[in-house]
């Protein structure tokens, strides 16, 4: 059987990734999270809805032990299983001023975005090599690619797995994998609740906040066979904020 794993699946962008994956593919869908089962009993329950099946990995993505532990422990369990599509969605925001910034919430911001796509992604890749196949698609932002005042951890973050996703594209893309990055704006979900969208929606031409299914579809779309000759891009999805 093969299988689809999405970090940060239980709430969010993640959510709708699992969601739209199930929708859209023949996946079985691996729903990874941290600490919030309900919700991601919730998606397993959302994903099945759609006539398709669904695992929960729980596990931290900045742990690397915790990491290989998981997911060595699952593939034990299910010897056939292929996992062909990663997408590393995990991600946290600790927003401040740079120069008042703690050491915390630089480390924080940096393991989990950086260091959990090494983690998951240099853990699995060989499996992939092994196969010839496989999508990996790494969610990043805007940030990344522009920078944001109050957000140089996660600029920083993100800007560096831009530029390990155009790396790694070109290692692999022999093998069938493709490597890509997606970079949203503003989407309504948990991480920009707290933003004021009225105030923030007039630097946006399209005049509005994006919604988590529309980034859902372009992920996707790159995990589909369909995208087999797209490798090392980053695809912005912002309203035309910047591109």
């Amino acid at each position: 059987m093969k299988y689809a794993l999405v970090t940060g699946g239980s709430r969010g962008i993640g959510r709708a990734v699992c969601i739209q994956l199930a929708q859209d593919s023949e996946y079985h869908i691996l729903i990874n999270y941290n600490s919030n089962k309900v919700a991601a009993e919730e998606v397993k329950a959302a994903v099945e809805a759609h006539g398709k099946t669904a695992t929960l990995l729980p596990f931290n993505v900045t742990d690397a032990t915790a990491v290989q532990t998981a997911l060595d422990t699952w593939q034990d369990e299910n010897k056939d299983a292929i996992i062909e599509v990663i997408v590393n969605n995990a991600g946290i925001t600790k927003d401040g001023m740079f120069m008042w910034m703690p050491q915390e919430d630089w480390h924080t911001v940096i393991n989990t975005s950086l260091n959990g796509f090494f983690n998951v992604t240099n853990h699995l890749v060989q499996k992939l090599l092994r196969n010839r196949y496989g999508r990996i698609i790494n969610m990043v932002s805007v940030s990344g690619l522009k920078g944001n005042p109050g957000q140089t951890n996660y600029a920083a973050a993100k800007g560096a797995v831009i530029a390990a996703t155009k790396s790694l594209s070109q290692e692999i893309a022999k093998r069938n994998i493709t490597v890509n990055a997606v970079a949203p704006g503003f989407i309504k979900s948990d991480m920009t609740a707290d933003l004021d969208e009225k105030e923030l929606k007039k630097m946006i031409p399209a005049n509005r906040f994006g919604a988590v299914e529309e980034v859902a579809h372009l992920v996707s779309f790159l995990a589909s066979k369909k995208a087999s000759y797209i490798t090392g891009e980053v695809i912005s999805i912002n309203g035309g904020i910047y591109s």
